[in-house]
């Protein structure tokens, strides 16, 4: 028995199993074992599946149309779908917008975009960062310009993830250019079938596409596309990022690594014995085992905290922090128990009488490549030790 988890959690945990392995498809679970990137109609059948269920928005409350679970049930639910490789739950309408819109919208958005959210209707990708504003967000220079009952927008957004497959696009938009940085910016909801907007893709350094640019010329979208009040869109976007840093944390996704890293370290072989018995990568194991179980400890506590308070708090920087370093030294370890077998090649590799390889281990190297931007995304390391310094120290 798991003494980490009630009688009642367990049982939770077992129906979620119980799901994963009746509903998960296995071209599903074995496209997302294989490390490839995964296209917007397999995306859309889990989440159709998810809907069904209604276990999609899983951090909705019921009377949006979420399933009203505790922070341990959403953290058992992401560790279980971890373990039986579903795709990760794209987050953007689910885990940003959604709970922009339950806190800031009016009664009319709220019924008109959540349904379309969870029903996959409309897919929703984020307008944040610009080339001069990325860490530095407040310096955005996207102009939003009311013309009578519209916005005039101009500008450009960039590191749009999944823009390719979006519908809309939630943006940043400064308008009020006088006031001071933070207290001139809106949050604007807008159809990127809108004329005057291009998205263009972006190659990432292992070679895939799943960044974009944005750029609006004269784009115009109704007034009532405003979430929240004018030049107040500052506290909506910090309340957005919040959500983001938890989930960036990726708490399951890191657990299913130490075990893949564990299985290969026992498999693959250096001076006639298995790498797992080498002491300096065994430490490094151990080190990342421990830092991963004492994050799994403060995501629950911060989670309670959000449960209670609406919103999590500023202390999600740690887990942003944590859960990007983690992620990375797994990543890292993986690459160096492969070797040369961790370029992105298909097929296996023999080293001597052992033949390992399995799919997912021929990404290891474009795996470890493209996360080398998750210490960067969603506010880079480095700012969110400057937000736990003034925030949480008071310094």
């Amino acid at each position: 028995m798991d003494l980490s988890y009630s009688a009642e959690e367990i049982a939770f945990r077992d129906e979620v199993r119980a799901f994963l392995a009746e509903n998960l498809p296995a071209h599903i679970s074995d496209a997302v074992r294989a490390g490839g990137e995964l296209d917007k109609a397999t995306m859309e059948e889990w989440h159709a599946i998810l809907n069904s269920k209604g276990w999609l928005a899983t951090i909705w409350p019921k009377e949006f149309g979420g399933p009203g679970w505790s922070p341990v049930q959403k953290h058992i639910f992401d560790e279980e779908c971890n373990r039986a490789y579903a795709p990760r739950i794209v987050p953007f309408g689910l885990g940003m917008l959604g709970p922009v819109l339950q806190k800031f919208g009016t009664k009319a958005q709220q019924d008109h975009y959540l349904p379309r959210i969870l029903d996959g209707t409309d897919w929703w990708c984020q307008g944040y960062s610009e080339p001069g504003a990325g860490s530095d967000l407040a310096s955005l220079k996207t102009r939003a310009v009311r013309e009578g009952d519209e916005w005039v927008i101009n500008g450009q957004k960039t590191w749009t993830t999944l823009g390719q497959h979006a519908d809309w696009i939630f943006c940043l938009c400064r308008t009020d250019p006088e006031a001071k940085q933070q207290e001139g910016i809106s949050f604007i909801l807008v159809d990127l079938k809108t004329p005057g907007i291009e998205m263009r893709p972006i190659k990432l350094i292992e070679g895939g596409h799943e960044v974009n640019e944005v750029f609006f010329t004269d784009v115009r979208v109704p007034y009532g596309n405003l979430v929240g009040q004018e030049n107040k869109g500052w506290t909506i976007a910090k309340y957005l990022l919040t959500h983001e840093r938890t989930g960036i944390a990726g708490v399951g996704a890191s657990m299913q690594a130490l075990e893949e890293v564990k299985a290969l370290a026992r498999q693959v072989r250096r001076g006639g014995k298995p790498l797992i018995e080498d002491p300096l990568f065994a430490a490094r194991i151990a080190r990342a085992e421990i830092d991963l179980e004492a994050m799994k400890i403060t995501n629950l506590r911060m989670l309670f905290q959000a449960q209670q308070q609406g919103a999590p708090g500023p202390e999600t920087s740690i887990l942003k922090i944590k859960g990007t370093v983690i992620n990375q030294e797994l990543n890292d370890l993986a690459r160096r128990a492969l070797g040369p077998a961790a370029a992105p090649f298909p097929g296996f590799v023999n080293d001597g009488n052992l033949m390992f390889g399995p799919p997912d281990t021929a990404h290891s190297a474009a795996t470890y490549f493209n996360n080398r931007k998750t210490s960067i995304f969603g506010g880079s390391n480095e700012i969110q030790r400057n937000i736990l310094t003034k925030t949480m120290l008071e310094l």
